[in-house]
């Protein structure tokens, strides 16, 4: 006759093999489930990239005398950083991907600002013809636009890697539309899951290189107030120039 706990032992073991067999049931999820949950890698970076791009290509309207260095240069250090960034996003690197992302920002960003300075600074002296000054002006104007987008992009929120992780953006630098909704509504309006991809912040840079101030986006961080201020006025600057320059023209 058996003891109770040898009973209670037997049990035991009846309930651990049960779970055993259980858990081999089971479907285990893939590798690729594994490394990347239904969260992450959800927003396209390709629009950003081709942002840089369009900025590195942009340079080439730009006269020698309003550039450093050769025209191709910034073009060609934005595919030279961008191919590291990739790489280190699809090995999961998400650090070394948000620093490089930084430094390609940075550099066009300071590129954009010297030629505007060299800009300005050959208006009075009337060595650049008045064609060539008007279509640096805008060229300059749209950079304005994509640098500050990409900037944008970037800082809102952690970036686009933590508001992937997030999965809902309802906190940010900015108050998007789609943020002031109940979650009835977005659910109604299939948004339950909305987060800001690159074109919500080019269209907020567009904004303010136009009307120089937001428009359907109100900006609630300190940081984000500073970089628009640094836009409206850059967008001001070539906007007043492209017009005195158009008077003297006339």
């Amino acid at each position: 006759m058996t003891t109770i706990t040898e009973q209670f032992a037997d049990l035991q073991e009846t309930d651990f093999v049960n779970a055993a067999n259980g858990l081999r049931s089971r479907p285990q999820p893939s590798i690729m489930e594994t490394m990347t949950s239904p969260q992450e890698d959800r927003e396209p970076r390709w629009p950003a990239m081709l942002a840089l791009l369009a900025v590195g290509g942009l340079r080439f309207v730009l006269p020698p005398a309003l550039a450093w260095g050769p025209e191709w240069l910034i073009l060609v250090a934005v595919v030279v950083l961008l191919i590291p960034t990739v790489t280190a996003r699809m090995r999961g690197n998400h650090t070394l991907n948000q620093v490089l992302g930084y430094l390609t920002t940075s550099i066009v960003t300071l590129d954009m600002c010297w030629s505007l300075y060299l800009l300005i600074a050959a208006l009075p002296s009337h060595k650049e013809p008045p064609q060539t000054l008007l279509i640096s002006a805008a060229a300059l104007w749209i950079t304005n636009i994509l640098v500050f987008a990409s900037w944008y992009w970037r800082l809102d929120a952690g970036g686009p890697r933590a508001r992937e992780i997030r999965g809902v953006h309802t906190d940010g630098a900015f108050l998007f539309p789609q943020m002031t909704l109940d979650q009835k509504s977005r659910k109604e309006m299939g948004e339950d899951t909305w987060n800001p991809g690159f074109v919500d912040y080019l269209f907020l840079a567009f904004n303010t290189s136009t009307a120089f101030s937001p428009t359907d986006v109100p900006v609630l961080s300190r940081w984000a107030k500073m970089l628009m201020m640094v836009q409206a006025l850059i967008s001001f600057a070539t906007v007043a120039l492209l017009a005195a320059r158009a008077v003297n023209i006339l």
